[in-house]
């Protein structure tokens, strides 16, 4: 589904991330990881339209996207969430589930919120896929509260939900599981192994190694913005030059 072939970004004189090649199956869950700076969220804004690589290309379903605005990446299958928590506070969840329905539906956003009798059949088409999806990541009952009133691994649960709402084919998760719970992490893992099961492919950039090791089919690391490992979680604890450039020892 995803072909990223010899993607390279470049900052002046320094090189964020070198000649990265991998590709995102359907079902499957890649997770990028590596230290501080390896070049990981610069991939990850390269592949999403954030950044323009340097060099390289990015196929999503056999389509050239290399470049692509984070509009048309979206538009054409592939969403996102973000480090900082995208979440708009003032708003209810349900709203927030709503906005990613922005370019994929007729309604305006205000029918689809209220659910008049005036509102279109798109309309109340948006709200049940709105909570449809809260359904599938198992939290229906938050969707009137205001969306700053929640703990923050259900803020996460309201993000991966905006992202999936539209049908996306693929999500594109930025460290989801930083600031939660034990039992919060073992819920999203959940959560992400029953969108694999329907296809969805999923790419991650995570730190949280309990969470990795438990959902991922394979895990790149990045260091200085090389590939250095890129094997099955199982594998992963004996690659040396893991070891030695993430774990800090040999």
């Amino acid at each position: 589904m995803l072909d990223v072939q010899d993607l390279c970004v470049q900052f002046a004189g320094l090189k964020a991330v070198q000649d990265l090649s991998f590709s995102v199956k359907p079902g499957q869950i890649i997770t990028l990881m590596g230290p501080n700076g390896a070049g990981k969220s610069t991939a990850f804004n390269a592949i999403g339209g954030m950044i323009r690589p340097t060099s390289g290309k990015v196929h999503f379903d056999g389509r050239d996207i290399t470049g692509e605005r984070p509009a048309k990446v979206a538009a054409l299958g592939i969403r996102r969430t973000f480090q900082n928590n995208g979440i708009l506070r003032e708003m209810t969840v349900i709203e927030n589930v709503l906005t990613g329905l922005e370019l994929s539906t007729q309604s305006t956003f205000w029918g689809a919120v209220t659910g008049m009798p005036g509102s279109s059949r798109a309309e109340r088409d948006a709200v049940r896929r709105a909570r449809s999806a809260l359904e599938q990541m198992g939290v229906p009952e938050i969707a009137e509260r205001i969306a700053g009133d929640l703990s923050f691994g259900q803020q996460r649960l309201v993000e991966i939900a905006r992202a999936t709402v539209a049908r996306a084919r693929m999500i594109m998760l930025d460290e989801p599981a930083v600031g939660l719970s034990p039992g919060e992490r073992v819920h999203l893992g959940s959560v992400l192994r029953e969108l694999a099961a329907n296809g969805m492919a999923v790419l991650m950039v995570e730190h949280v190694q309990d969470l990795v090791m438990a959902v991922s089919d394979e895990i790149l690391v990045l260091n200085y913005g090389k590939k250095i490992a890129h094997c099955a979680p199982s594998e992963i604890r004996h690659n040396r030059d893991v070891l030695e450039v993430y774990l800090g020892r040999a």
